[in-house]
């Protein structure tokens, strides 16, 4: 039985990592994601293959910049074990490693920023969870329908 690809938006602040360093870099590793909900959709629901929208959060213009895809099943998050990392967890152990991450690699870069504020004004993304008010989880499912949809806003 064939996999379906499943479509995902993940967001960055794009003074920490932008589309341009995904684009530099052609693959990376998306790390420090510290939310359980947000973990498992990479753990459990994101599959080599998938599609991504990257999302350029806490800025001026916030929006979906690009597309990017899953490049690796989900591995332990190696920032979680560092010390010297934002994202140490000294709860988290190796033999059982609470966060999760996937490396996404580049695909496309928008000519323009799909607004937030052009997503959530049309009807047919209402029911989106990017548009649901008091959402702000970092790594969220996009339907099928809302995929091709938003590729037509480009």
């Amino acid at each position: 039985m064939s996999k379906t690809t499943q479509y995902w938006l993940m967001k960055s602040e794009p003074d920490a990592f932008s589309i341009d360093d995904l684009k530099r870099k052609g693959q990376e590793h998306w790390d420090g994601v510290r939310n359980y909900q947000a973990r498992n959709f990479m753990r459990d629901g994101m599959r080599v293959g998938d599609k991504v929208f990257f999302y350029h959060s806490n800025c001026a213009e916030p929006g979906i910049v690009g597309v990017a895809e899953v490049a690796t099943d989900a591995y332990p998050d190696p920032s979680q074990f560092d010390p010297k990392s934002k994202y140490f967890d000294a709860g988290s152990s190796r033999d059982n490693p609470r966060w999760m991450l996937v490396d996404v690699k580049f695909v496309k870069k928008f000519k323009h920023t799909i607004t937030l504020k052009q997503l959530q004004a049309d009807p047919a993304l209402a029911d989106m969870a990017l548009v649901r008010k008091g959402n702000r989880l970092s790594v969220m499912p996009v339907g099928a329908e809302e995929w091709r949809h938003i590729l037509t806003m480009e």
